[in-house]
């Protein structure tokens, strides 16, 4: 490549009898013009650049459907696209790779591409893991998008029975749809603080009551409300299984596996206490019930349900896994090591804590961790060195790990928080763009909109969509849409 001065073209005669690898090619893309030479583009036949070379010889008809414009006495084509981008496409002929520069949008540069006919194969694999990654942000505001337009849209052909359910479905799943599913959120939440407290204020020994047979048990007025904040769970999770648009998708989902975990357990010591003494001795019932009393703990994950900082905290740790994977082989390894070191340099003091080395992996753990109980501790010099090592070694090797988790954990929160705005920023144009077509643009309309875009395309084509040409195809085939969804946000 170089820029276009006084350089003059051969001469073509009217059949194009020159050969190809011989012309210069002008190409002036927003202002900025390069030379392209005939030898280069003949490597990659199918791009646009490479049919400039034989465009001349069919007219201007040829030429300008594959320019905007063509100065015939400069015989200089124009492209009113990214210049920026553009640098990055010709290196494909000189390199046979292209590299996106930072700062351009994945999307905008993948739509170059295809627009310059420069085959996606080329670009390199570093640059293709951003395009991915914009492609799935893309996927999801179009999943949510759908959501809401699904909420707001009310098919006349349903049944009444089907009705029911959506509402059902949104006033349980949903709480921003309504200002009482909202209060309802608030509710269960509370009935879970309550239910975890009256948990474990019924293990205190002053408050519990001594039965006929001189055991203890929890007082009758903590098991009546415990009775009461079960059955609030048991008829919450029963309408959202009833009013569940996928009840095996909902009975798998790994909350909903709490959700019955947490409620089980009453009902099966309830049955047990009844039904289970004329079955087997007393004891082993009393055994059971108590085993299974303790399950009630996992009601606690419930919270999780109605918080989105426990949600993206466990998000973040099933991104970390690596980190997480390479912190527990450090202290396995240093455990394993110092454990060993310090039960063999311990064996020469009478009065030795340090028995045998599993027996030190106790003294380890708790070392390397800087938790230190004390109750084994070394005696001898060399054990004492070897405990201050290992202590030090235990504190890079849990500080290592921390920062890129936490950099998970924050990236993931503000992920979630810009496709939640972009989510409201497409159901807003898409309002207005609805809008303009008619005097007003109300709800009805939309939910209108909605319920068309069941029976066709994704979104409906009575929409007035703002075209970009960083269009990309979301979804299948069939559910192509166009709208400033796919702009780089």
């Amino acid at each position: 490549i170089k820029m276009a001065g006084d350089s003059r073209f051969p001469d073509v005669d009217t059949d194009g009898s020159e050969k190809s690898e011989e012309m210069e090619i002008v190409v002036n893309v927003g202002g900025v013009r390069q030379v392209f030479y005939g030898d280069n583009l003949n490597q990659y036949p199918e791009t646009r650049l490479a049919e400039l070379i034989n465009c001349l010889s069919g007219g201007y008809d040829s030429i300008f459907s594959l320019c905007d414009d063509y100065d015939p006495g400069k015989r200089e084509f124009y492209f009113d696209r990214d210049p920026d981008a553009f640098k990055c496409i010709v290196d494909v002929y000189y390199f046979g790779e292209i590299h996106m520069k930072k700062g351009i949008c994945p999307i905008c540069f993948k739509n170059e591409m295809e627009f310059w006919k420069v085959d996606l194969k080329f670009l390199d694999d570093c640059c293709k893991t951003h395009l991915s990654e914009k492609k799935e942000e893309l996927e999801e505001i179009a999943r949510r998008v759908q959501l809401i337009l699904d909420d707001l849209g009310v098919d006349a052909s349903e049944s009444r029975w089907k009705k029911c359910q959506k509402c059902i479905w949104k006033f349980l799943e949903k709480p921003e749809s309504s200002y009482p599913a909202r209060v309802i959120a608030v509710l269960s939440f509370l009935f879970i603080l309550i239910s975890s407290v009256v948990m474990c204020v019924g293990t205190i020994p002053d408050l519990q009551v001594v039965d006929a047979e001189g055991n203890r048990m929890e007082h009758p007025t903590l098991d009546s409300i415990e009775t009461a904040c079960i059955g609030w769970f048991t008829m919450e999770y029963v309408l959202r299984l009833i009013s569940s648009p996928n009840k095996l998708h909902f009975a798998l989902s790994f909350m909903n596996i709490v959700d019955v975990l947490a409620i089980l357990p009453f009902y099966v010591s309830l049955t047990l206490t009844h039904l289970g003494a004329k079955l087997m001795e007393l004891s082993n019932v009393q055994q059971a019930v108590q085993a299974l009393r303790i399950m009630r703990i996992a009601r606690i994950f419930k919270l999780a349900r109605h918080s989105s900082g426990l949600q993206t905290l466990t998000y973040a740790l099933k991104r970390s896994f690596k980190e997480l994977g390479l912190l527990l082989m450090y202290l396995a390894v240093g455990i394993f090591v110092f454990s060993a070191l310090g039960y063999t340099m311990e064996q020469s003091h009478p009065e030795t804590l340090f028995k045998s080395i599993p027996q030190s992996f106790w003294w380890a753990i708790i070392t390397m961790t800087t938790v230190g109980y004390g109750d084994i501790y070394p005696k001898t010099t060399l054990g004492k060195l070897n405990a201050a090592i290992s202590f030090l070694c235990g504190v890079i090797a849990i500080a290592l790990p921390i920062h890129p988790i936490i950099n998970n954990f924050v990236r993931y929160y503000n992920k979630q928080r810009v496709l939640e705005t972009a989510a409201k920023h497409e159901l807003e144009l898409m309002e207005l763009n609805s809008a303009e077509g008619k005097a007003t643009g109300s709800k009805s309309e939309l939910e209108d909109l909605s319920r068309e875009g069941k029976e066709g395309p994704f979104y409906s084509s009575r929409i007035k969509v703002s075209h970009s040409d960083t269009f990309i195809h979301l979804l299948s085939e069939e559910k192509h849409y166009r709208t400033r969804l796919q702009s780089c946000k």
